[in-house]
């Protein structure tokens, strides 16, 4: 159950020890730093800061990965078998078929420029589902760059399966098509102040320590939406160009957040199978009750949306859907008025006067400012 898997600070997802969702690593906590806290995880010498969620307001926010979906770990969470129901069925994947699973694939590559200029592709996708396919040892020293002989061993070390056919090496389960793209978007945790123990380490502390009378950080909503937004068109179109698909998956709070913060109203999108760019959304539902075997709040609603990268449509008629490129356009743009306010209450913090000396002026708070009642 949740005390069990706390106490023995592993996720109740992957059963592995628990990593803080794999990119919070600075928020680790050293126990011989911590007397009392290491009282209640006895035998741990570090502690990841495990936090799954923040209860902002009235609403739970997912702040790690592991809670929305993960494919670590030998037994999967039967909490998470929804989404990856939906994974099956959106990625076009067959039922019956068998696919491996890699994660944190990073890719860094030079790819062509205009112009001669060199330029580089680098990104790490959350996790790649593919299928396989039978390869000579020929050819597979081709695409992987080295000899026949490294290829052979590579092979070997990374369990895949080797035959003999008249006289050639084969590697029966190569990565193949189909391809599946999954990237797994939670929300962002606010810094956090150190004073008021908001920190994200802090507040697991005393959660840990004090239950409910703790305060955590806050969401940093932008931060959300901005490293989405650089990388949704990008990874759509690579996976597209493959052959294959990306599907994203995130929690209903946060689409419904991008929803009203961007020009990209997802409820445009609603959809039955996949398209260019495609969204997976999970959530925990108006009532959710917890898990009888585990005491976890599953995620037991899920929507999918989906659409093209962007639409010529849309350039004719206004009602149509721009398509998802939207997400990187304003939800709309204030009256300037508004712009002018906001400078006028805001003291200026210099003077640039081109025309007298093409300087930068810096006037101090007791400086008589230009203009002025006289």
């Amino acid at each position: 159950g949740v005390a069990v898997s706390r106490k023995a600070a592993r996720c109740p997802f992957s059963g592995d020890d628990c990593d803080g969702g794999g990119n919070r690593y600075a928020s680790a906590l050293v126990m011989r730093d911590h007397e009392e806290l290491a009282r209640h995880f006895s035998g741990q010498s570090t502690v990841q800061a495990g936090v799954c969620s923040l209860m902002v307001g009235d609403k739970p926010w997912i702040v790690c990965p592991r809670r929305l979906l993960t494919f670590h770990g030998s037994d999967p969470s039967m909490l998470q078998a929804r989404a990856r129901e939906d994974l099956v069925r959106y990625g076009g994947l067959s039922r019956s078929g068998e696919y491996r699973i890699w994660s944190e694939v990073k890719l860094v590559v030079p790819v062509g420029g205009q112009h001669g200029k060199a330029r580089s592709f680098d990104y790490t996708f959350d996790y790649v589902l593919a299928g396989h396919g039978r390869r000579p040892i020929s050819e597979v020293s081709s695409i992987v760059g080295k000899s026949e002989r490294v290829c052979i061993a590579l092979a070997e070390d990374n369990q895949y399966t080797l035959t003999r056919r008249k006289g050639s090496v084969w590697v029966d389960d190569f990565p193949a098509s189909p391809l599946v793209i999954v990237e797994v978007m939670s929300s962002s945790t606010s810094g956090g102040n150190k004073k008021k123990r908001t920190q994200i380490g802090m507040a697991f502390e005393d959660a840990i320590l004090k239950g409910s009378e703790h305060t955590g950080p806050g969401i940093n909503y932008r931060q959300v939406w901005a490293r989405m937004a650089s990388q949704l068109i990008v990874k759509s179109q690579v996976a597209i160009e493959w052959g294959g698909k990306t599907i994203w998956i995130m929690q209903d709070a946060l689409a419904d957040y991008i929803s009203s913060t961007t020009a990209l109203n997802l409820s445009d999108y609603a959809a039955e199978r996949s398209d260019e760019v495609n969204i997976l959304t999970v959530g925990y539902g108006e009532k959710p009750v917890p898990d009888e075997s585990s005491g976890v709040l599953p995620l037991a609603v899920s929507r999918f949306f989906s659409g093209p990268i962007s639409s010529t449509a849309a350039a004719v008629d206004s009602r149509t859907p721009g398509g998802f490129v939207d997400i990187l356009k304003a939800r709309s743009v204030p009256p300037v008025d508004l712009l002018w306010r906001a400078l006028f209450l805001k003291k200026p913090c210099g003077l640039l006067s081109p025309s007298r000396d093409g300087g930068m002026h810096h006037r101090t708070g007791g400086d008589q400012p230009p203009g002025g009642v006289r």
